[in-house]
């Protein structure tokens, strides 16, 4: 496991893991130093706590829980994953949202919201944006309070063949998302019906494949327009969606600001953010250093308030 500790604060510990493991390595049990959130943003993982399996996929977010022991196994790919995990202090978690069912969660599927905010948030670890990497994190942290409701996962009633193969057609999903994709031509590739591939890929991923593509299509758009000069119509159509408006309509909603606003994420254009940053900054409750060990571990956290709805629609896009 390489880490790297790219910012330290009494809000925050911002650490870039990345894991080279491989199916056939033994796994082992860790803990949770504290409250995190995890970003994935490459490769996939298997993370098991409190007698439930989860999978994560690129777009998943991990959630850590002071204590709660854990175990990553590796068994369903072989690229190795790469997280961009933030360490939260519990005063911070107290402002932000301090229910322990939430926190408990274990993992989040691909969220829109999420997506978009965690490729900001590697846009400014990578420098790619003028936004500020604590900024991106008490962002990305609030937005999951806002977005995130304890939930059960399914994983566990799962078979590990059932497990494999809907990781394997997720990662191939995050890479042709830019392609006109069909579920039938996508269940193809594992070798299973529409149907059987679209219960099983939902049991799974905590999503159903059209909502995994949309939200690849928007975690891609993202780095783009933190990065790029591209016109927004320019990137709408190269990350796969076929007209504007709907790209417009649809980042809006998972960011909370329009894709222009998105990328002119300047100091002078942030002031409302930027204030209640500093509101929150201010709260007494936040003068909390990070004094323990660092954890070597993949962790992230976070939850969710919005229920999602099970397409059934049987085009991908």
């Amino acid at each position: 496991m390489l880490t790297k500790t790219l910012l330290r604060s009494d809000v925050m510990r911002v650490v870039d893991y990345r894991c080279s493991a491989s199916p056939g390595q033994k796994p082992f049990t860790e803990m949770h130093s504290g409250y995190s959130i995890s970003y994935v943003r490459k490769g996939s993982f298997g993370y098991n706590s409190r007698g439930v399996s989860h999978e994560l996929v690129a777009g998943s977010v991990l959630l850590g829980y002071p204590q709660d022991e854990f175990m990553c196994t590796h068994d369903h790919h072989v690229c190795g994953d790469e997280c961009l995990a933030f360490h939260l202090s519990p005063g911070f978690v107290d402002l932000i949202e301090n229910d322990r069912r939430l926190w408990q969660t274990g993992s989040l599927p691909p969220l829109p919201e999420l997506m978009v905010l965690g490729e900001l948030a590697q846009a400014a670890a990578d420098g790619r944006s003028d936004i500020g990497l604590d900024e991106a994190g008490i962002w990305l942290a609030a937005r999951m309070a806002q977005v995130a409701s304890p939930r059960k996962s399914n994983a566990s009633i799962t078979t590990s063949q059932e497990r494999k193969r809907a990781v394997e057609a997720a990662m191939w999903i995050h890479t042709h998302s830019h392609e006109n994709l069909a579920l039938k031509h996508v269940a193809r590739q594992v070798g299973l019906s529409a149907f059987h591939f679209l219960r099983m890929f939902s049991r799974v991923i905590g999503v159903t494949p059209h909502q995994y593509l949309v939200r690849s299509r928007l975690a891609r758009a993202a780095r783009l327009l933190a990065q790029d000069e591209q016109t927004v119509t320019h990137i709408a159509l190269d990350v796969g969606f076929a007209d504007l408006s709907n790209f417009v309509r649809t980042f809006g909603r998972a960011a909370g600001i329009s894709p222009q606003a998105f990328r002119r994420l300047r100091p002078a254009d942030r002031k409302i953010f930027q204030d209640r940053i500093s509101a929150m900054l201010d709260d007494a409750r936040l003068i909390n250093s990070f004094s323990r060990k660092p954890s070597c571990t993949t962790t992230s956290a976070s939850a969710s308030k919005i229920s999602h709805r099970a397409s059934s629609s049987t085009k991908l896009s």
